[in-house]
Parts: C-alpha cells; structure tokens; sequence
C-alpha cells in the first residue's frame, strides 16, 4: 500500500491543519503521552488563525479580573441562552476556558494585564460580563505561532504540502485517509490511521464576497460525504470587510466615523449614506453602533445592521463600489459633533477623538489599525479603500459531542470546522473553542488509547486498501483532459452564493441555486477538466467547494421553510428604502426552533436536512469526594 511503501508510516492519530485548533491538539496529545501523531497540512503559512484578525481580535474565556462575578456555569449559560447549541459542548467550553487560556499565557501568547497582574476584560457583542481580551489585531496569528512553537520543540512531525482528498471509513469508524502530495506532482499517498482530528477552519471558499484569506478555503466535504452529521451550516456571520486586503472593518474603524462613498464606474462618486436616513446625524449614529455590532443581525435591519443591507443594495442591486473614506469628514460634521447621540458624543470625547477628518481621529484611538493597512500597501491616509458585505465566520460545521468527536467514530473536529455555535455567540468565542475543543479532543483520544484492552486493535491492513488510492487516481487522471475549467467553474459558484444565500437570502433564488448546485456536485467529475497533475490540488478543492455548497444550501432551504429568518441571515423577496426607513419583509422566525439544531447528513447520495432537540445544559455534580473518586476511576489512579 502506498503508505507503507513510501515515507509516510501508518499512523495512530493525524490531525489535519496547521493553526491554532491543529497545533494545541498535536501539542496536547504529546503531553498526554502519545507520541505516534502527526500533523498533515497543505501549507504551514495558510489557514485563517494565522492570517486574519479585526482591529482588536478578541479572545473571550471566563472573567479573570475585578469585581464582576462570574462562574463556569454562567459562562455556559451565556453560550447555550444563544440558542440552538447543545448544553454539554457549552458547559465543556466554559469549564476549560481558563485552563486554555492560561496554557496560552504561559507560552508566550501576550495577553495584558494590570500592575497587578490580573487579566483585565471587556465587553463584547452577546456578552452579558466583561469577558473579553485581546492581544491586538493578531491575536490568532500569535496564538499560532506560539503553539507551532511548541510543536517544533517537541519534535512533533509535521507534513507540509499534503491535501487531504478523502477520509476513509469503514464500519463507521476511521480507517486512513488519502492526501495528494503537492511536492512529488500531485502523487496519491494513502496512510492508514487510528484517528483523525479534523483542524481545517471554516468553508471559508464557498463565497465570492468574503473576509477568509485567499489561501484558506476549508474541507468540510471531507466530514460530510465519510456519512458524518453536520450542524446549523445555516448559520453564518456576515459583516463589513474590506476586499483587496480582506480584512474586518469593525470596531474603531466604523467608531471614527468614516465616510461611506459609492462610484458607479462611470465618473459618478457620492456619499450615499444621508440618503438613507432622516438626517446625516442619524447615519453617522448608524455607523458608529456598527463598530460596536459589527456581524449583521437580522433582529438589528431597523438599527445597526441598516447599514450592510445599505451596501448590500448599492454593491448588488444598483452594481456600484462602495468605499470607506477617511480623508474627509462625512456629512453631518459641518458643524461639529454635537448633533451625535450621546453615546457616540461620548465615546470619541472619552477616546480623546473629537478631532477633524476620520484618520484623525483614528490615529488617536487606533494607530496600529492604520499600520495594519500600511503594511499590506493600503494608506488609508490618502485613499478609501473599497468594502463590501462579506461572509466571516461559520457558527454550524461537523456535529461534535462534548469530546469534540463527530457521529463517526474516531472522527474528531475542532476550530471553526466544528459546529458548536448556534444562533448567537459571543465575540471571540471561536479563538476559546479552537483551544478548548483541540484540547478535549486530544484528551478523549489518549484516554482510550491508554486504556488497554478496552480499546480494538487497530488492523491497519484490513482497514486501508490499494484499491481505495489506485479509485482515486484513477479520477484525478480522467480529468486531465484538456484546457483547465475549474478556476471558470469555482468563481461561479461562489459569486452565485454570495448574491443569494449569504445574510439576504432570497427564498426562490436560494432553491434554485440549492437545485443547481446539487446537480453541479453530481456531474463535476464528467464536466471538470484540468491542464497538468499540478492542479489536481485546485481540482479537489473546486469539488469540495460545490458538495459544501450543497449542504449549506440544503441547510438554508430547511431553515427558510421551516424556521424563518433569525441571527446573521433575512429571508425576504425584496428590501425597500423608503423616506429614510428600511422596509424589509422578512419571513418572521419561529422561536421554537431555538431548542433545535439543524442536522445535515449525506446519504445514499443524497443530502437531508432536518431538525433536532438540543441536548439541555447539565447540572454538574459539584460534591468533592464524589468527583474526586469518579475522576480516580477514569484515569486508573
């Protein structure tokens, strides 16, 4: 078998990813004493932990600091009270908040503190406590690289330049994947393995309009068509971004007040906000609650989210570029600032930002957001710089118990690939459960690997075969077929997804597109061609992106049948302006559906959705003696 007759050993546990989920999952199981792991990624310098961020990315865990009470349980309660989310992965998320938390301050992460060394927080969206940190607008990178650090101390081995084409299982449980090598001409290399621990991010590439970087596109139909649950692909967050360097505008960039200006491509520039609203006044009070709610909230469209369907309906209904302009003050200011609302009035008195022009005034509250820019060829100083509504974040993905294992056995996810976010969730909870869910997942495995007899051996002949890499080299080859497709074919099918499923979905061009593309995904490998064995990896992935989409659109089908609009997506067959009022007829959401999570599955060759009660949020037995035994009697002390 290829594995066995290459470089590549059979191995007891493979984890799939290189970020920040990745890293602290190999570095854990090292430290629980497993040493027959590796990690596999397609490029050590992908991926979204180390290459996105927002003005002050936020890490949000349990309160450290101050006065402000706080406890596991009501963190827990905090992430379930947003609705659609299993109690128990919650109730995990909260009790291992500051045990990740910590374990990244202590190698290196840097978290601030105060004088006396408590870890100060802040508030973030969906946050009833001051839970927040930040460690500027790299966090995750940082978080990154300080575990990849870890890694390498350790010697952990780490394949680059591997694509994960497909997960083998068999019996329901892992039995090896197959991964084109990029160095050696795309060659299928099969390895035979125990375990797999899905690190790969979200499906960031199923979007034309999106914050995820270029180089990230996610794997999600890896866990979909091995026959694992997925959860709520319907919920997603959608914000303001910037597109050439795609970045987040949130936070201080929207709280200095910038000016939103529109170019129709034929000579016509215009500050097109004012429009919209009663008074400039009331549009500069708009913009500045965005920095504060920056994701759209279909429960927001008379509020702060006015905004993103304002740019939605100039960048997609009207085919114009829409800008952030900060050289000139925007209209509203002529006379000062005191027609602001008092919120905003005293936010930028209190920043020390009641300053003229928008640079200004974030130079004074932000300058690393102006270097940010700078150092990826953007002066914001000087030029706007273009925007739009983009897809950020993925609240559903692979369906995980409180262990992070998938409804495959031996199948594990983690990171922003799993899906244990449901309607709502607090800012800066996905850096929390990249560091929580690779924990568990890497304690759940070496507890079974170290308990002896309690666990089958692992037939690694029986479970991986010639016959599963010689199938798929076989359809690499029938693709190389003539002048390559593929590009034409992915940008299609994200430029469609974004103009109707992302936060304003369409419910007729949603399910027409849903029946497209389902049709699109069964007959890619007959239509599908590629040049060279070098774009087998670019081929994979453009398969990947349409099964993804599949699933997601089979999910928002479901929803707007059954659930209405809610959270970070409308359903609504037209979104009037009218004499500065947003007129949004939005098929109304069924609370009910709160207590139930959205379950997508493949099979027998066809993609079902449906829902399901979520599991409650557990009462934990809080007597000593009696945890104190039970934890003896699991780990055998």
């Amino acid at each position: 078998m290829g594995c066995r007759r290459t470089k590549i050993p059979i191995i007891n546990t493979v984890i799939i990813g290189s970020g920040a989920a990745a890293y602290n999952c190999a570095d854990t199981l090292f430290d629980c004493g497993l040493r027959d792991i590796a990690v596999l990624t397609e490029g050590i310098n992908t991926g979204t932990s180390r290459n996105t961020g927002s003005d002050k990315q936020t890490y949000y865990k349990l309160g450290l600091a101050g006065d402000i009470p706080d406890s596991v349980y009501a963190l827990a309660k905090t992430l379930y009270d947003g609705g659609s989310v299993d109690g128990d992965v919650c109730m995990a998320e909260a009790a291992n908040s500051a045990k990740a938390f910590f374990k990244l301050c202590e190698i290196g992460v840097p978290f601030p503190t105060n004088e006396y060394g408590e870890y100060v927080g802040y508030k973030t969206d969906h946050d009833p406590a001051q839970r927040a940190t930040s460690a500027g607008p790299l966090t995750s990178k940082y978080m990154t690289e300080a575990l990849e650090r870890e890694v390498i101390r350790k010697e952990i081995p780490v394949w680059d330049g591997y694509y994960v084409a497909k997960i083998i299982v068999k019996d329901n449980a892992v039995a090896g994947l197959l991964a084109i090598d990029v160095r050696d001409d795309g060659r299928v290399r099969a390895i035979a393995c125990k375990n797999i621990v899905l690190a790969t991010g979200g499906c960031g590439g199923i979007y034309a309009d999106s914050v995820y970087p270029e180089c990230h596109t996610g794997s999600s139909s890896l866990a979909v068509m091995c026959g694992a649950q997925m959860s709520n692909l319907c919920e997603w967050q959608y914000g303001l971004a910037s597109i050439r360097f795609r970045w987040n505008v949130s936070g201080t960039y929207q709280q200095v007040l910038p000016r939103y200006i529109a170019d129709d491509g034929a000579g016509r520039v215009r500050e097109f906000l004012p429009e919209y609203f009663p008074s400039p006044e009331k549009a500069l009070d708009a913009v500045f609650l965005k920095g504060y709610q920056w994701p759209f909230d279909s429960a927001k469209t008379a509020g702060s989210s006015v905004i993103d369907l304002i740019v939605y309906h100039e960048t997609k209904v009207k085919g114009n570029r829409v800008y952030l302009d900060f050289t000139t003050d925007p209209k509203g200011l002529e006379n000062g600032f005191a027609g602001l609302s008092e919120e905003t009035y005293s936010y930028l008195k209190n920043s020390g930002a009641l300053k003229k022009l928008p640079i200004e005034r974030l130079r004074a509250m932000n300058p690393k957001a102006i270097e940010l820019y700078r150092a990826n060829g953007i002066e914001l100083s000087s030029a706007p710089m273009e925007v739009a509504v983009c897809s950020q974040h993925i609240n559903g993905g692979v369906y995980v118990d409180k262990n992070y294992q998938s409804t495959v056995s031996r199948l594990y996810c983690c990171g922003e690939a799993a899906g244990i976010f449901g309607l709502y969730r607090p800012g800066g909870s996905a850096l929390n459960s990249t560091q929580v869910g690779s924990m568990r997942a890497a304690q759940h495995i070496a507890e079974r690997e170290q308990s002896g007899g309690n666990v089958e051996k692992f037939d690694a002949d029986a479970a991986l075969s010639d016959a599963e890499s010689e199938k798929l080299e076989r359809l690499l080859t029938s693709a190389e077929r003539g002048v390559s497709n593929v590009g034409e074919i992915k940008r299609d099918a994200q430029r469609s997804m974004s103009r109707c499923a992302a936060f304003l979905r369409t419910p007729s061009a949603l399910k027409a597109y849903r029946a497209q593309t389902a049709e699109k995904a069964r007959d890619f490998w007959h239509v599908a061609r590629i040049d060279t064995r070098k774009e087998r990896v670019e081929l994979l992935k453009t398969a990947d992106i349409l099964m993804t989409q599949a699933a997601v659109l089979d999910s928002m089908a479901f929803q707007c049948d059954t659930i209405g609009s809610r959270g970070g997506a409308v359903f609504a067959d037209s979104v009037v302006f009218h004499e500065g009022e947003c007129l949004c007829r939005a098929i109304p959401e069924d609370r009910a559906y709160r207590d139930e999570i959205v379950i997508t599955e493949y099979k027998n060759g066809e993609i079902l959705s449906r829902s399901q009660k979520r599991r409650p949020l557990p009462k934990t037995e809080s007597w000593f003696e009696k945890v104190w035994r039970e934890y003896n009697e699991r780990h055998k002390l």
